[in-house]
């Protein structure tokens, strides 16, 4: 079996787990819960960034970050299931760029608040970080039209990105990017995997 090292709550992690649903892949797959903050974690000795998602082959070999890991995947799978060939190949892969940074930015903001104490914040930093976020949802709501909910690299990030914003940030997205909000509701019914893996 391989291994995921993840935490629920994790967009990226949760990519990882709606594609190999998907690609009828997760039942070889054992998920592991990793802890970023611990230093006694393997996890630092399986990524020596200590982040997650991980993926642990069967024959030990590891592979990192979300991306690597969904290209194994449909690898895995055949190919050309999430991660297109030809010319298709680098929209796809140009919009999971686009939604990964808005998780990442996202991320950062979550982490200034809760590592950092209130009067060691940098207000400067999150409005940084808040505007990576408003201008990459501004240009996935722009685009919503040219691409469908159906499942590739780069719709599994937007979905996971947006999930990740209702999660952490109440869905305040939802007031002003209505395409994305009938976007998402079609991916989630489309792909029922978005459902299963919600974290609690």
């Amino acid at each position: 079996m391989m291994q995921l090292r993840s935490s629920p709550p994790s967009p990226f992690g949760r990519k990882v787990k709606i594609a190999a649903h998907y690609l009828g892949l997760f039942d070889r797959i054992t998920v592991v819960p990793a802890d970023t903050n611990d230093p006694q974690d393997s996890l630092r000795g399986q990524n020596p960034l200590g982040k997650i998602p991980v993926l642990i082959l069967d024959d030990g070999a590891v592979l990192y970050d979300s991306r690597v890991i969904l290209d194994y995947l449909d690898h895995l799978a055949g190919g050309g299931r999430i991660v297109p060939q030809g010319p298709a190949r680098f929209e796809v892969l140009t919009r999971q760029a686009l939604a990964d940074g808005v998780m990442d930015a996202s991320l950062l903001q979550v982490y200034e608040a809760r590592m950092r104490p209130e009067d060691q914040r940098s207000a400067k930093w999150l409005d940084i970080q808040a505007g990576k976020v408003a201008r990459g949802l501004a240009t996935f709501e722009a685009r919503a039209g040219a691409f469908d909910p159906a499942l590739d690299a780069g719709s599994i990030a937007l979905a996971c990105a947006l999930g990740y914003l209702d999660l952490r940030f109440a869905g305040t997205w939802r007031q002003h990017l209505p395409k994305l909000q009938t976007w998402l509701a079609a991916f989630e019914a489309e792909i029922p995997a978005f459902g299963l893996t919600r974290p609690q």
